[in-house]
């Protein structure tokens, strides 16, 4: 007779369980129309570029806040309209042939409200580029029609700093530091 409290009790957690799992949810975001933009200031003019977007796939719980997944930037496609400043970025800054991917992990996700058609949610995770993980927070207001989702976000990437060339040279004097905006579009999808 004991061993039914014992079932009753694993069943229980079993359900508890699933129903915590089946709580998660997935951003999909698509490579096609997001749009990874970035902003380098110099002394006669300001540079702008694109990347494209590999992949992108946030799952998290909207309860605890636990994230997982990964947006993967392609660190070979940077464009500014420039072929040969393009080919040192790449070659010289990046290293891309070594570093091919630029990767952020979200980890928490807070702010998130189902239901909501806008609101401000922060994810917070690692950001892998040039071969070192820094931690990194974004702040993204983000909007919803049904399942369709639209988030933009900015941050200052200290690139210099996180131990990447700087490429000024004697009479070309840049920021060590590159704004990277990102306007993400995708699903919104119930995670098992």
């Amino acid at each position: 007779m004991q061993r039914k409290p014992f079932l009753l009790a694993g069943f229980l957690l079993f359900l508890a369980g699933a129903a915590a799992h089946a709580q998660s949810t997935q951003i999909k975001l698509d490579p096609a129309k997001t749009r990874v933009q970035w902003t380098l200031g110099d002394v006669l003019h300001t540079v702008e570029g694109t990347f494209q977007l590999k992949s992108g796939s946030i799952v998290f719980n909207p309860q605890t806040g636990e994230a997982s997944g990964q947006i993967v930037v392609d660190a070979a496609s940077g464009k500014s309209g420039n072929g040969i400043r393009d080919s040192k970025m790449k070659k010289d800054v990046l290293e891309s042939g070594k570093y091919p991917e630029i990767v952020f992990t979200p980890r928490h996700v807070s702010g998130f409200v189902a239901g909501q058609e806008s609101s401000t949610v922060q994810v917070a995770g690692d950001f892998n580029i040039h071969g070192a993980t820094h931690p990194l927070t974004l702040t993204l207001p983000i909007g919803l029609k049904g399942t369709h989702l639209d988030a933009h976000t900015q941050f200052d990437l200290p690139y210099e700093q996180w131990g990447m060339k700087n490429p000024s040279t004697l009479f070309l004097k840049v920021s060590n530091t590159v704004q990277i905006s990102i306007t993400a579009v995708g699903e919104l999808q119930a995670s098992n």
